[in-house]
């Protein structure tokens, strides 16, 4: 899950990274308010899960209340690359000495965490990297030690950051590196991580990505959930335990593990068609699991076919077909369902679908032409 701005700073004050001060606004008038608050110069920033708001406009300094609300007025409401700002984040200026870039992520080719430094923040990361490569200065976190006050004054030395701001930057990095793993993060990227006039170091952004799988470990990252508006079929399959996201596409997927479900993707795509989802519904999916699963697809327009693909191991083929039959038989579903069904039980459930006689359940023998048939009937992609 992206987070906006103010939250991922509100996250880097649990750790100790500085932060500006800062007030939320939805209004130009809470902009006025926030201002006011916080006193003198301030900065009105457009919260949105996306980079390039000062290109757009999103980014505006107010040296006072009424410019601040105008500032607010001008930027709540705009569009940043397909992105609408519902909110604005007003923060005491910062009087700048210099630009850094910080990030942690996790190189998945090596099994490590991955830090990036450099001292031309600020700027568009990905055209410095490009046209001056050793700019960005990256070092592997070894996940089980974690950053040691070595690396991180290694990787401030290298980068090239102001000598004399060594020591903060140093401690900064640990702290960045420390809210990555505490908070279960995915990405850490601030740009720019700044070193003001007074010689202090301020995070004066934050792009922070978490982990939405480990939230059963921060109950109180739920409130960030909330703060989104969570596509609805997203959060009905969630609620029913089941692994979806939505897709494009025209034929509904429904299979058991994400390896089966993403080679049923590619298949489909190898046809000439494709998924309008992704929809996992676990190795142990029985009758109740697998009509959920449809429920969940008839509420999405999209879908004008449906594919089943089960590889019984720990799931039984029959009790998929069982679902099926009572999905078909509580439910008015709007569109055919090809269904291949092979391993544990197969037979019996090939069984149970044929007695069931439904014009609107196609089997087939093969995953290929499984997917042959659903994009058929959906009327290709």
């Amino acid at each position: 899950m992206n987070l906006l701005e103010f939250q991922g700073k509100q996250l880097f004050a649990r750790v100790g990274v500085p932060v500006p001060e800062g007030r939320v606004a939805a209004t130009p008038a809470e902009a006025r308010r926030a201002a006011e608050e916080l006193g003198g110069k301030v900065v009105v920033k457009a919260q949105v899960r996306i980079g390039g708001r000062g290109k757009a406009g999103g980014i505006k300094v107010a040296d006072e209340p009424q410019a601040a609300e105008e500032a607010a007025a001008a930027i709540v409401g705009m569009d940043i690359k397909g992105h609408r700002v519902n909110l604005v984040w007003v923060e005491r200026a910062t009087e700048i000495a210099a630009e850094w870039y910080v990030s942690f992520t996790l190189d998945r080719g090596v099994g490590r965490h991955l830090a990036m430094v450099s001292a031309r923040g600020g700027m568009d990361i990905e055209a410095v990297a490009a046209s001056d490569p050793a700019a960005v200065v990256r070092r592997h976190i070894d996940p089980v030690v974690g950053l040691a006050e070595w690396q991180a004054t290694d990787l401030v030395y290298r980068a090239g950051l102001e000598r004399a701001a060594a020591r903060p930057a140093a401690a900064t990095l640990r702290r960045l590196y420390r809210a990555f793993v505490d908070l279960d993060c995915d990405l850490v990227e601030v740009n720019p991580l700044v070193l003001t006039a007074a010689g202090e170091v301020v995070a004066l952004d934050a792009k922070v990505t978490l982990d939405s799988n480990a939230f059963f470990r921060h109950p109180d990252f739920e409130a960030f959930r909330e703060a989104f508006a969570e596509d609805p079929l997203e959060r009905l399959a969630r609620e029913k335990g089941l692994g979806f996201i939505k897709l494009d596409g025209s034929v509904g997927i429904i299979g058991n593990g994400a390896g089966l479900v993403m080679s049923t993707l590619d298949v489909v795509s190898l046809v000439g068609g494709a998924a309008a989802n992704f929809l996992d519904v676990g190795g142990g999916a029985g009758a109740e699991t697998i009509s959920d699963a449809l429920e969940v697809l008839t509420r999405d327009p999209a879908v004008r076919a449906v594919l089943v693909n089960i590889f019984g191991g720990i799931t039984r083929c029959d009790l998929v077909a069982q679902g099926i039959v009572d999905a078909i038989g509580s439910r008015d579903l709007p569109w055919p369902i090809v269904v291949r069904l092979d391993g544990t039980n197969a037979p019996e459930g090939r069984a149970i679908l044929a007695e069931a006689a439904s014009e609107r359940v196609i089997p087939a023998a093969t995953m290929l032409e499984a997917a042959q048939r659903a994009v058929d009937l959906a009327g290709g992609r």
